[in-house]
């Protein structure tokens, strides 16, 4: 067993409960942690044996693009997205970031962490 991990992917998206978020929008990050088997790529040295990564970064680009008012959705909408595309999965863990949330005060970010 093994774990890929993708940490700090930014996008700059448009999601958030209020208008002026998704009028202006805001940046955020995205870390993914993927739990998979990985003594066949070991051995083999060969990507179709392997989880792609590169997809699953290409995965969460998709879903960063389609605007939601809510980072539970987004992080839903990646694993989803994750499960069903990608094979050898055991485990999946997403964190969706919203970095300065107009929160009222100075806040560095909020974040959601889900797990499949």
């Amino acid at each position: 067993m093994g774990l890929i991990q993708i940490e700090g992917m930014e996008f700059y998206a448009f999601h958030g409960h209020f208008k002026e978020e998704q009028i202006v929008g805001n940046r955020f990050l995205v870390d993914l942690t993927i739990e998979t088997d990985m003594d066949k790529p070991m051995e083999s040295d060969n990507l179709k044996d392997a989880v792609n990564y590169q997809r699953a970064c290409e995965i969460v680009k998709l879903q960063m693009e389609k605007k939601s008012h809510l980072l539970e959705n987004i992080a839903g909408r990646i694993l989803d997205a994750i499960c069903a595309e990608l094979h050898g999965i055991k485990k999946v863990t997403v964190k969706v970031s919203k970095m300065n949330p107009p929160m009222g005060g100075k806040i560095n970010s909020v974040s959601v962490v889900m797990t499949r």
